[in-house]
Order: C-alpha cells, then structure tokens, then sequence
C-alpha cells in the first residue's frame, strides 16, 4: 500500500490542503483511500466530517479496542497529513511508513529557511534511499520577485519540483465544504487541474 506523506516543520504552508486534494484525486480515480491526520489540531478529521455523501469515499484512521490507529481493511492507498515542527522521534516514525514524502512551501522567507533544514533533514535520514522526497510551490503567483526566489531556491535542493500551485480562493471555498477540485465540474477549476497534474504523474509514473 503506497503511503504519501505531506509534511513541513512550518504551519500554514498548505499541508492540508495538499494532503486533501491529493486524497480526493486517489478516490476519484476508484482507489479505497485513507487520509490520516497526525496533527494533533486534527485539521482534515474535521475536513471528512464536512464531506457530502454520495462523493468518492475517503476514509479516516481506524481506532481498535488497543487505542491503536490503523488504515480500515481494504485501503489501498494512504495520504497522511502532519503537524507543524515535526522532528526527532516523530519525524523517524513517519519517515518508517513513508514511501513518499512532499513537502509543501510557500513564497516567503521564512517558509525557505524553515524548509531548507528540514530537507536536508530528509536527505540525510537513515531511510533517504528508501523514500521518494518532492517539493510543490504553495500559493505561488507567477511573475512575482517572491516566486521568482522561490524558483531559484528550489533548484539549489537538488531536490524535484513537482509542481506550482497558484493563489486561490477555489482551495478555501472547498475546503469548507469537505469538497476537493475533483469533486465540481471541472470548467470551474480548469486551471487548477491543469497545474495539479505533473504532481499526479510523479507521485504514480
């Protein structure tokens, strides 16, 4: 079972957001998803609390009589979104069932520096060989100093660049609505799903 990890020691770069959508990509497609929040503020728990019914299925941690969370049966792919700060001990837990991890930033100085250490974090874990590392620009608008940065940045990690996604509302107003860009016609996001795609095609070539 593919577990896709999305995690940054930064809060508010867009983990959740990333985390979701991608989930709702995997179960659009007929995959039997979990997405798992190990965020202690449980911020895609009450995501699926929102979800409408009748949308592609995405199920959540599955709690036994030993207080042990574990995927429900039959899940075939897991997303798992992450806290801010994640380090030491936890980072080591995630990076054991990871097969996948993206790392989210966002155009701003702070996001960089933060993102920085903790990829090279990555690169020198024990499981680095083991783990297939990405990076996707959050909320970045073209033709600014600030992408422009980020884009230079990003190429001195020598880490791939999966993909750039753009500043909108549409991710918000979705978002409140336990909804992904798979779940509306796809006019209303055409844009969007354009630039999800090269993210979709690393993670399954």
């Amino acid at each position: 079972m593919p577990v896709i990890v999305v995690a940054n020691p930064k809060g508010g770069v867009g983990k959740s957001t990333l985390a979701t959508n991608l989930a709702g990509n995997l179960a659009r497609r007929g995959h039997r998803v979990m997405l798992g929040d190990i965020d202690r503020q449980e911020s895609t728990r009450g995501w699926l609390a929102l979800r409408p019914g009748g949308l592609p299925s995405i199920a959540s941690w599955q709690v036994g009589h030993d207080d042990v969370a574990r995927p429900p049966k039959g899940t075939t792919h897991a997303v798992l979104d992450t806290p801010a700060g994640l380090h030491g001990k936890r980072l080591d837990a995630v990076m054991k069932f990871a097969d996948t991890v993206l790392v989210p930033l966002q155009p701003s100085l702070f996001d960089i520096r933060a993102t920085h250490d903790f990829v090279r974090a990555l690169q020198t874990h024990k499981r680095a060989d083991r783990v297939r590392l990405g990076l996707v620009g959050m909320r970045v608008r073209d033709h600014t100093i600030a992408a422009e940065q980020l884009r230079i940045f990003l190429d001195q990690l020598g880490v791939p660049v999966v993909g750039f996604l753009r500043d909108t509302q549409h991710y918000v107003h979705l978002a409140a609505r336990g909804l992904t860009l798979w779940d509306v016609a796809p006019g209303r996001v055409e844009r969007d799903l354009a630039q999800w795609q090269p993210i979709l095609d690393w993670i399954a070539p």
